[in-house]
């Protein structure tokens, strides 16, 4: 190829690729409609919006917790009000607190970490391979005898390795909790992710693949995690019939009230059914561009254990080094490769926030929500306390530096998809020659 080939680049005064901003990255949200507004108005109209009484109650909570561990494969569903609660309530159910070593990946949200602290639990960092995900090499070496158990985050739409990380739970008798708060959808060899661990926790927050503003959910095959879990999401005690069961051995508990409510579940159910048609749009959006980008050989693609079954939502691309990242992250956002004024659809991962471990400063400063200094005080802990600063998972940091991370919104036009690939193809050849 020519100099004379190459177009000269936004960032150098030549004309953007675009001028009109990508789609926010809001996948379930794209495809609202009046089927969603028409549940919403059901419930109001029974106004009845608590899941277990009401004056006409729609069990609407109760129905989307069947399709839900339906579509998962799981036999149990407990729907709640938040990802964030649906990992406390699995922990709760876990039995998670004082004297524990909980494993979780470099690359993750900021609840998976508080969830663990909640608990009165010390986190443990392991690095992350390829896949953007645990490794599970990696998280064998952090198993001490006082580790409890590990929690697999399949991030940024992909599912991880979780297969191999399952054999180092088991050969090591600990639990799995998967967090599928980004991979709602996804699936491995065929099989949901949310099916392979011991538990599984899903997030239905305004930016994930289905979406009722905020809600999350809990699934396991196990009936006794089951039961802990509806005790742990409501009072502390299961229920029959809307009231409250008392003499239960085992299950007088302390609950947390993050129950779901009607009007939310019912939203959900519509965008359940959504869920397979979110997913395969953004996939075929992600992997049109990413056939493109193979072109480039200097340029590395996130590895991704089953691409039938990435949900599609984001595309990573990984660089020879830092500087090359940004130059090229600059580059594509002067050609319009961007969303405004929200959205942060197209930056160098570094930028990416809480969810990088070492940006979460409670984290690295062994932060705590009372002066005994808990979790990391407690002469339960004593010596399980880790450093967390940059540096602990080293794949993790290089990666972070070196990759640039593009939403891919479910409403893509193939005109959008044109315009995502002119431009990394301007950007590229221009930078990477």
């Amino acid at each position: 190829m020519t100099t004379d080939s190459i177009e000269r680049l936004a960032v150098d005064g030549g004309k953007p690729v675009r001028t009109r901003p990508l789609p926010l990255e809001f996948p379930g949200v794209h495809r609202i409609d009046d089927r969603e507004i028409e549940a919403a108005t059901r419930v109001l109209r029974s106004r009845s919006l608590f899941r277990y009484y009401g004056i006409d109650l729609q069990s609407e909570v109760e129905s989307f917790e069947r399709e839900f561990r339906e579509f998962v494969g799981a036999r149990h569903a407990i729907a709640v009000a938040s990802g964030t609660g649906a990992l406390h309530t699995a922990l709760s159910a876990l039995g998670v607190g004082p004297g524990q070593e909980i494993i979780i990946p470099a690359y993750l949200w900021v609840s998976v970490i508080a969830a663990v602290v909640n608990h009165g639990a010390i986190p443990v960092l392991a690095d992350i391979d390829d896949t953007f995900c645990l490794n599970p090499e990696e998280v064998e070496k952090q198993v001490t005898s006082r580790t409890r158990g590990i929690i697999m985050v399949h991030m940024s739409g992909a599912p991880g390795n979780v297969i191999a990380v399952r054999e180092v739970a088991k050969r090591r008798g600990l639990f799995l909790l998967e967090d599928c708060a980004q991979c709602a959808g996804g699936t491995v060899g065929g099989r949901k992710v949310g099916s392979f661990g011991d538990m599984a926790i899903f997030s239905f927050q305004m930016n994930k693949n289905m979406t009722a503003g905020e809600g999350g959910c809990v699934v396991t095959g196990d009936e006794e995690l089951a039961r802990r879990a509806v005790a742990c999401h409501d009072l502390g005690y299961p229920r029959e019939g809307g009231r409250l069961v008392m003499d239960r051995p085992g299950l007088q508990l302390w609950g947390r009230g993050y129950r779901l409510d009607e009007l939310r579940a019912a939203v959900l159910r519509v965008q359940l059914g959504r869920l397979p048609g979110i997913t395969a749009a953004m996939r075929r959006s992600k992997y049109r561009i990413r056939k493109a980008l193979e072109a480039f050989p200097q340029l590395q693609l996130r590895r991704i254990i089953d691409p039938e079954g990435d949900t599609g939502c984001f595309l990573i691309t990984t660089y020879p080094d830092s500087a090359t990242a940004r130059k090229v992250n600059t580059a594509l956002r002067a050609e319009g490769i961007v969303t405004y004024p929200q959205g942060q659809s197209n930056i160098v991962m570094t930028e990416w926030g809480l969810h990088l471990y070492y940006n979460n400063l409670s984290l690295v400063q062994h932060a705590s929500n009372d002066p005994s200094g808990s979790p990391w005080a407690l002469k339960e802990n004593a010596g399980l306390s880790r450093e967390y600063g940059k540096g602990t998972c080293p794949v993790a940091d290089g990666l972070f530096e070196r990759s640039i991370l593009l939403a891919i919104p479910s409403n893509l036009t193939a005109g959008d998809e044109d315009d995502i690939i002119h431009a990394f193809e301007k950007v590229l050849r221009a930078l990477l020659r």
